[in-house]
């Protein structure tokens, strides 16, 4: 056990924010600890103990940025297509509202009692882009006189 400490003593040069941005991940625990140490000892067998302790830590982690994209090459795809799919997701809900652009309307996901009351269109629309239930359905019962002529969103 003492000869690995002194054969990973180069690992104390790394700067692991460095290496979690390159490899566009949040948190070190999403590199599985198993594939930390297959890539430190990798990179020690290949270079030997006495060349890292003189490389800069810059080209430390480069190496160890290296090694850990070749190991965790189905994790960061993973990762990837789905941030790829969130934001696309986010895009085509979203983004159309930011620009004043049309929203894309299928006359079949419209409810089958619907009669064209636009109250009714606004209260679906609320609930299929946001995904929750209008909270404001009490508004006839109120006693305070309330701006009732619109939707802000």
């Amino acid at each position: 056990m003492e000869k690995d400490n002194k054969q990973f003593c180069w690992t104390t040069k790394l700067d692991w924010l460095n290496i979690l941005s390159s490899l566009n991940l949040e948190s070190i625990s999403e590199i599985p600890e198993f594939k930390k140490d297959k890539a430190i000892r990798r990179i020690t067998k290949f270079y030997g103990l006495e060349a890292l302790m003189e490389f800069e830590p810059s080209y430390l982690d480069k190496l160890v940025i290296n090694e850990l994209k070749e190991l965790m090459k189905k994790e960061l795809r993973v990762k990837a297509e789905e941030e790829r799919r969130t934001e696309k997701q986010l895009r085509d809900t979203i983004t159309p509202f930011k620009r004043g652009g049309i929203i894309k309307i299928d006359p079949r996901d419209l409810p089958k009692d619907f009669k064209g009351d636009p109250e009714e269109m606004l209260k679906y629309f609320y609930k299929k882009l946001l995904g929750k239930d209008d909270d404001d359905n009490d508004d006839d019962k109120d006693k305070y006189n309330e701006d009732n002529t619109g939707y802000y969103i």
